[in-house]
């Protein structure tokens, strides 16, 4: 640790609280800040919701977990990772990183260096963020402090791509501050570190990752709808494609979480700006988006080809991936919703997701899998392990005499040890 900055991070989720325990896990003085006191208050007991950081991270004397602004008076380099979120329009949301900006205008001094690493469109940093510092710290950028952009590569629940393991890119204003930037990442990140040419090049660089993945599932999607219609089974299909050696392997599902079914938004917003309409991007995101409702009218379909009604539906499964008790634009509630509107009488179970931020965050409850009614069908929304462990004995045990139907959208229950009682659907 040879470049003798005081660190602090700005929010302490997903992304923030792994950054911060990485840098104090190297030996650095880090300052963990949050608006959140009741988050702020958990982490300092040890507990983290997200299950990202061991206790013994947490603890570490190098790590001053805070929610008081004024701590952030002794810090020099500054992370900011806050949510970055899309409205109900699909339209990016950055008051949390404008109101981050101003919380670190405030006590930003001569010298210092604010990097973000919240995913923007480009440009955000330097026309939305930049000025927002200026005003509240009466200095000016790139003469009196430094800004850069660092794109957060976090994978919630991924043991084994983590902070320090994953390329890190980073940017900055200019050579000086850039040097400082790499000199400082470089001393927590093994993996080694990329210089982008421009803060712009760096945040456009975040967003076509996910971009990417999104339209790759999207064409997965749109693939099993027309498998459907033809009845071949999808999962059988991709299996004989991906013995090809280039062939990529992408799988339908549902689209949810931080990044892929939100980074899209930001750019195609940002080149609406610009005068283009993006085509390709904004299709892709349609299919994805609508996925959610097919696998509900597949499952309306089924019931009333089966049994002439609706019934009984349970959801297993809340989180928007498996093992995570992330519920961030889960798109669980899509199917949710849609069966809801014909009627169907909806259950749902998770053991990872939290109860009551379920219901605050989307309106529905949870279940104890245990005091589930049977069933008419079980939809198998999000592969966790404890699901897939359970197998074909849990799926039966959850139906009206163990028979009904069995919608297994990740394709992980075995078709070879399937009940005959039961009709199974894989996206």
């Amino acid at each position: 640790m040879s470049h003798g900055r005081k660190i602090a991070v700005i929010g302490l989720g997903y992304v923030g609280l792994p950054v911060a325990a990485a840098f104090a896990r190297a030996g650095n003085s880090v300052i963990g800040f949050d608006i959140d006191a009741g988050r702020v208050r958990e982490l300092r007991a040890g507990e983290d919701r997200t299950r990202e950081v061991e206790t013994s991270d947490l603890k570490r004397a190098t790590l001053d977990l805070t929610s008081d602004e004024a701590a952030l008076e002794g810090a020099d380099f500054f992370i900011v990772t806050v949510p970055t979120p899309i409205d109900a329009a699909n339209r990016p949301d950055l008051s949390a990183m404008l109101e981050a900006s101003r919380t670190v205008g405030a006590v930003l001094k001569p010298g210092a260096i604010v990097v973000y690493e919240s995913t923007v469109y480009p440009g955000a940093v330097e026309e939305d963020c930049v000025p927002i510092l200026e005003r509240a710290s009466s200095l000016k950028a790139g003469t009196d402090f430094d800004v850069g952009y660092s794109p957060e590569r976090i994978n919630p629940g991924d043991k084994k791509h983590r902070f320090e393991t994953i390329t890190k890119v980073v940017s900055a204003q200019n050579a000086r501050a850039l040097d400082i930037v790499a000199a400082v990442y470089g001393s927590v990140v093994t993996a080694g570190i990329h210089r982008a040419s421009s803060i712009k090049v760096a945040e456009a660089a975040k967003v076509i990752e996910n971009t990417q993945r999104d339209l790759n599932i999207a064409f997965m999607n749109e693939l099993s709808m027309i498998f459907q219609a033809l009845d071949i089974d999808t999962g059988d299909v991709l299996a004989a494609a991906g013995t090809k050696w280039n062939f990529l392997p992408f799988q339908p599902g549902l689209v949810g979480g931080h990044c892929i079914g939100v980074d899209p938004y930001y750019l195609t917003y940002r080149a609406e700006k610009a005068g283009y309409h993006p085509e390709v991007i904004l299709a892709g995101r349609r299919i994805n988006d609508e996925m959610g409702r097919e696998i509900a009218r597949e499952c309306i379909r089924g019931l009333l080809r089966r049994k002439g009604r609706t019934g009984i539906v349970t959801i297993l499964g809340m989180t928007f991936k498996e093992n995570v008790p992330d519920i961030r634009n889960s798109r669980v509630i899509d199917v949710v919703h849609e069966l809801k509107s014909f009627g169907v009488e909806v259950q749902i179970a998770d053991p990872l997701a939290d109860t009551h931020a379920v219901e605050e965050e989307y309106g529905v409850a949870l279940s104890d899998i245990d005091a589930l009614e049977p069933a008419d069908a079980v939809i198998l929304a999000v592969a966790h392990d404890a699901y897939i462990e359970g197998g074909w004995r849990l799926v039966q045990r959850l139906l009206h005499d163990g028979a009904g139907l069995v919608f297994d959208v990740k394709m992980k229950l075995d078709r070879g040890a399937k009940p005959p009682a039961i009709d199974l659907w894989r996206l």
